[in-house]
């Protein structure tokens, strides 16, 4: 394969002025790098066809067309966002692929339709009409996204990880030859049981790359188990064309419902919200700074890939946080390697033998690698809320409740018809009736699935809480003193709310207040940091010196500063060996020695920081005292002011800069 002519424009430009994003390894190198990609990913990505093909009893046929479209529809939105169009794409390798997200709600869509391939038609009708509005809301979303803090968004991943685990559950109970539920085989357990413990041995013993497609490896050698029991075969496979191309609206023309539209469409907000993170996460990776516009496109790239998706039959699109993973582990920042593992896929994607062969992995394997991959979404959810407050009982109540309800609809939906065999006769179970059916009309659409219920109340509870009938964000005493409050404030009363931050130091307090009106919470940050790197020499050595000597115990035995707990429990030699730094320190450079212990963590780290510091000029380490006080004073502002930060976590901390 040639390498485009783009590409090679690239690669002539001199070294020194593009960036590690923008250049293209040779041709071997750049096919090798993202075939990587693919393998890394192709576990994921084929894993939602087959469990909605499961979940709303598709035929073989349809399931290999759901497959190819869905390896084809990857690739292309791939290429849409590592190499853009216009406005469209971020340009950063980052690797498109289905959402779990909106699994739930396709099945029950699907499900709620007639199942099957007609259920599929009001699938595709709402997927495309949530990609037209993701692509005309793209330019703003940056604004948007301050109703979706933390803890929002990790109610919802929670939420959206346990509301898929049934469908894992379901799937790990099947027969692999019939389809239907068999949970009294303890065959299919062994099977489902097997394959968990064989990826998490993986996880333990594999390193590297090896461990990226675990998933991968033991959905792999599950189904090469079950081939040599007589579980499955592959005689389908060898039926299959070569080439094979499946037609847009190949099941027939869409059915746009209101209910179902907008629930997908309220999900998508949520998965916007979640590739924004994964766009912040790799910019760090690669160390590009992303602006307002590159958030805008790449939810333009998610809304066209999404419309893409539903008119070659397949799903709505995000980024991969598996592949993200894979960009930091291997260091290969081109985006044009994540090009190259798109135009793999559209290769792939016109290979109906390998759909045939992901179709013969059996649905217990399928289920028990599933339910690992469901769970570790859920745990994300709670990991995110771990940055959450929950002192303020405002964040309490909308986690709570919003979980509550979205697992209360989750867990009282309809059960669709179906057809089972019993003692080799097909006998029809009719549907049983839901929650969701006690209420009419538009009322239905928030109790269409747990996740869309859950999201709805999740967000109209943020906007309630937050939003609404106060004077602007809460930023100062647990959540009592609103913003217009602080603009409002005396000197003096500034002083005394925010002193703290700067260990007293009046100076930089009223050079803060100086910069009101604050318009958010982020701008009352940044003046307390634009006051300390703009102070004089005297002022800021006078900044220094406030504060306490690393070690400095107050009568009682308590660390004087609240921000070297993590040297509170130490043994008595160990303290002492932190006092003698301190003393050296300060005998050699007159001012004391300033660490962000909660940040080295361990004692031996801030020993070793400290005493490493002691060879540098005087200069040098004012500066390093002022980073360290800048870290101290940003901590004690999350500390402080509730709702500091919108979306409190590492991947949105410049976030703030985009909406301004």
């Amino acid at each position: 394969m040639n390498t485009p002519a783009a590409l090679k424009n690239f690669g002539t430009r001199k070294a020194g002025k593009v960036h590690p994003v923008d250049q293209v390894p040779p041709t071997g190198k750049l096919l090798t790098l993202g075939l990587q990609h693919v393998i890394a990913f192709y576990a994921g990505a084929v894993l939602v066809p087959l469990l909605i093909a499961n979940a709303i009893d598709l035929d073989s046929e349809a399931l290999t067309m759901l497959i190819t479209a869905d390896l084809f529809t990857c690739g292309i939105a791939s290429l849409l966002q590592s190499v853009g169009i216009w406005k469209i794409g971020v340009r950063l390798p980052l690797l498109q692929g289905i959402t779990f997200a909106t699994l739930a709600p396709v099945i029950k869509i699907a499900n709620d339709n007639g199942g099957g391939r007609v259920g599929l038609l009001t699938v595709y009708g709402a997927v495309i009409a949530a990609g037209v509005f993701t692509f005309l809301i793209a330019p703003f979303f940056a604004r948007l996204i301050r109703f979706f803090p933390a803890v929002v968004t990790g109610t919802l991943i929670t939420i959206i990880g346990i509301c898929l685990l049934p469908v894992g559950a379901g799937d790990a109970t099947r027969d692999p030859a019939t389809h239907n539920p068999d949970p009294g085989n303890g065959r299919w357990l062994l099977y489902a049981i097997g394959t968990i413990v064989l990826i998490v041995l993986m996880q333990r013993f594999f390193r590297g790359f090896w461990a990226t497609i675990s998933i991968l490896l033991g959905l792999g050698v599950g189904t090469i188990i079950a081939w040599i029991v007589g579980d499955t075969n592959f005689d389908k496979v060898g039926e299959a064309s070569w080439v094979g191309f499946t037609n847009p609206f190949a099941f027939g023309w869409p059915r746009f419902d209101v209910i179902a539209i907008v629930s997908l469409i309220v999900v998508l907000l949520v998965v916007a919200v979640e590739s924004t993170g994964s766009v912040f996460a790799t910019g760090e990776i690669v160390g590009k700074r992303i602006k307002k516009e590159d958030i805008a496109a790449t939810v333009r790239a998610d809304g066209l890939a999404t419309i893409i998706g539903g008119v070659f039959n397949s799903f709505p699109y995000t980024a991969f946080s598996e592949n993200v993973g894979l960009v930091r582990l291997t260091g290969v920042k081109s985006r044009w390697v994540v090009a190259a593992a798109g135009g793999i896929m559209i290769v792939l994607g016109l290979l109906p033998k390998t759909a045939k062969i992901v179709e013969s992995i059996p649905s217990p394997v399928l289920g028990g690698a599933a339910l690992i991959m469901f769970a570790t979404v859920a745990i994300v959810g709670i990991q995110t809320l771990t940055t959450v407050d929950f002192t303020d009982h405002r964040n309490l109540i909308i986690a709570s409740t919003s979980l509550a309800m979205g697992l209360y609809v989750q867990f009282s939906q309809a059960a669709a018809p179906a057809t089972v065999l019993e003692n080799g006769v097909e006998v029809n179970v009719p549907a049983l009736p839901g929650v969701d059916e006690a209420v009419p009309g538009l009322l239905q659409i928030p109790f269409s699935t747990g996740i869309t219920m859950g999201a709805i109340t999740a967000i109209l509870l943020n906007l309630l809480f937050f939003h609404t009938g106060s004077r602007g964000p809460a930023v100062a005493g647990r959540g009592s003193i609103r913003l217009a409050e602080v603009n409002e404030m005396s000197i003096d009363t500034f002083r005394e709310t925010f002193g703290s931050l700067v260990q007293g130091a009046q100076w930089v307090v009223d050079r803060a207040y100086e910069q009101r009106p604050f318009e958010t919470a982020h701008d009352l940050r940044a003046s307390f940091q634009e006051a300390m790197l703009t102070g004089s020499d005297p002022e800021q050595l006078e900044l220094i010196n406030s504060f306490p000597d690393l070690g400095a115990e107050d009568e009682t035995g308590d660390p004087m500063a609240v921000d070297h707990t993590g040297l509170s429990h130490l043994e008595e030699d160990e303290h002492a060996n932190v006092v003698s730094l301190a003393s050296a320190y300060r005998e050699h450079f007159g001012f004391p020695l300033v660490i962000f212990a909660r940040e080295a963590e361990r004692y031996e780290r801030v020993l070793r920081n400290g005493w490493s510091r002691m060879d540098n000029s005087p200069t040098s380490e004012r500066a390093f005292a002022l980073i360290e006080i800048a870290k101290i004073a940003n901590r004690r502002f999350d500390d402080l002011v509730a709702d500091a930060n919108p979306i409190a976590t590492a991947r949105f901390s410049r976030f703030d800069e985009l909406v301004r």
